[in-house]
């Protein structure tokens, strides 16, 4: 049996549905950026391709990291969690030191490598599901029995947060949360423990904001951005024009006027908004959609790995599931004003290497736990001519 079963995972079983989504999310986000973008390759690199092509390489780069993780078993990324975990903190540590960290729009979030700029707090977010994985498999006694259980990997997590906040980065430090306290509930954590948690990080969260002005300001703007529109508000009032104008076909791929110098960071944290304009309601619900799918699928992942006993993979699929449903709805969120504004991009498809490159070996993961999911239960596909070997 044992045999057997190393004969069946020395094949990788795709899932059709993760591909499809995740294929089509890619090429969706490509074509929106370079449609948000070449004005900006004219005016800052005298080349209207600039930013398609690098996109172009990220994706390709995601794509080159994501066929290295899926190459690595579970058993291994379950013994190596925590050395990730706190080799991501010492990153962090790193981006702080004067010299070593990059600065871009007044954050020290990059470290450069051999000319590439890589996002820590990405990276961190990618071995945090990791790490969480391998504890709620180990302790799930404790997680369920004790308060201790869940205090204890929030301490770690906070460490991450207190240093993500000085470079500052307060939405990956959200993010990096969510992904934590929704794995552990998942993992059985006690309700009762769990609310009394969730509103001391809200009150945490309240006061983070409070004491900042500029986050009071984002808070303020928010809720009607419309008043300042000229200073505060004025990048949540340009999106909402952006989705106003492209009513429910569009104005027609490439034909937006938003992304011409009136909203910022269109082809990053607010691409969402050019594909309102450009493409509609029927696009934005095309959109939805496919995040939707992809995030049920991932449960759908996780639910199959758990039945299939494999408890560690099983959580990883959820964290990933969690950490991709939290971001991709806090992104869309601030774009359509349900959210205050936030620097977080939209998985797979907003500009950025650090993001997609560290996006796609999320997914490569998901896949791995699909692949070994399937291997183990016994329920190959019936054509398996069509999977590949890895």
């Amino acid at each position: 049996m044992n045999r057997r079963n190393q004969q069946l995972k020395e094949k990788f079983y795709f899932d059709p549905i993760l591909v499809f989504v995740t294929g089509s999310l890619i090429f969706i986000g490509y074509v929106m950026v370079a449609s948000s973008s070449l004005h900006l390759g004219v005016e800052q690199k005298q080349d209207s391709f600039y930013y398609p092509i690098r996109q172009l390489a990220h994706i390709f780069l995601g794509l080159v990291l994501a066929m290295g993780i899926a190459r690595v078993s579970m058993e291994t990324w379950e013994k190596i969690g925590s050395a990730l975990f706190i080799a991501g903190l010492f990153m962090l540590v790193i981006v702080l030191i004067p010299g070593l960290g990059v600065k871009v729009n007044g954050s020290i979030r990059w470290l450069s490598l051999g000319g590439v700029r890589i996002q820590v707090s990405e990276v961190v977010k990618f071995f945090s599901v990791i790490y969480m994985a391998g504890y709620v498999t180990r302790h799930k006694e404790n997680l369920q029995g004790s308060a201790y259980g869940i205090i204890k990997p929030l301490l770690l997590f906070s460490v991450a947060c207190i240093l993500l906040l000085l470079e500052p980065d307060f939405g990956s430090s959200v993010v990096i949360l969510m992904i934590a306290m929704g794995m552990m509930f998942l993992g059985g954590a006690r309700l009762k423990q769990f609310i009394i948690l969730l509103t001391l990080v809200a009150a945490l969260a309240a006061s983070l904001v409070i004491v900042a002005p500029y986050r009071m300001a984002r808070l303020v703007s928010f809720v009607d951005p419309f008043k300042d529109y000229l200073k505060s508000g004025y990048q949540l009032s340009q999106a909402l024009i952006s989705f106003g104008r492209g009513e429910v076909l569009g104005v027609g791929l490439g034909s937006g006027i938003q992304k011409l110098f009136y909203l910022p960071e269109a082809h990053t944290d607010f691409l969402f908004s050019v594909i309102g304009e450009e493409l509609g309601l029927i696009g934005v619900c095309t959109v939805i959609s496919l995040f939707a799918l992809l995030i049920w699928r991932a449960f759908g992942v996780a639910a199959e790995a758990e039945q299939a006993g494999q408890r560690f993979s099983a959580f990883i699929a959820y964290g990933l599931g969690i950490w991709l449903g939290f971001q991709s709805f806090v992104n869309m969120g601030v774009n359509m004003g349900i959210l205050p504004t936030k620097g977080l991009t939209l998985p797979l498809m907003s500009y950025g290497g650090s993001s997609m490159m560290v996006m796609c070996c999320a997914i490569a993961l998901l896949y791995r736990v699909h692949s070994e999911t399937v291997a183990l239960s016994g329920k190959i596909p019936v054509d398996i001519s069509k999977w590949v070997n890895v």
